[in-house]
């Protein structure tokens, strides 16, 4: 119903900057909490940020907080994610996610089993 296609990832230095976007279809944009997600090599998929249907409050891993920000733009049905300061342990690919729940916790959305849509994910690699 829903189809999410990220889109923006490559190579880039440590220390550099990448622009990752989500494009949504089939359904209302602004009723879907949105996530993003990221799986390294050899290693299980991790919650990275999360924004609320309006925009108006995000939520960051520890990992991120600080150097990743989460936007979303309901007017074109686009999320975003800026990484500045990028680290090599930051490459992984990247997932978007939607949560078409009209109810949801704040923790709730640290957890991949709250998302009901997926993309197919961009590849983003960090070199030293």
């Amino acid at each position: 119903q829903v189809q999410l296609v990220e889109s923006g990832g490559g190579l880039v230095q440590a220390g550099g900057s990448l622009r990752l976007s989500c494009a949504a279809s089939g359904g209302t944009f602004v009723n879907l909490a949105m996530g993003w997600f990221r799986q390294a090599p050899g290693k299980e998929r991790e919650f990275v940020t999360a924004i609320s249907r309006s925009g108006g409050s995000t939520w960051y891993a520890d990992s991120v907080k600080g150097r990743f920000t989460n936007s979303r733009d309901n007017a074109n049905n686009m999320l975003y994610l800026q990484m500045n300061s990028l680290k090599p342990e930051d490459t992984a690919v990247y997932y978007c996610a939607a949560n078409s729940h009209q109810f949801y916790s704040d923790s709730g959305l640290r957890n991949q089993r709250q998302y009901d849509y997926w993309g197919q994910g961009t590849q983003v690699t960090v070199s030293s």
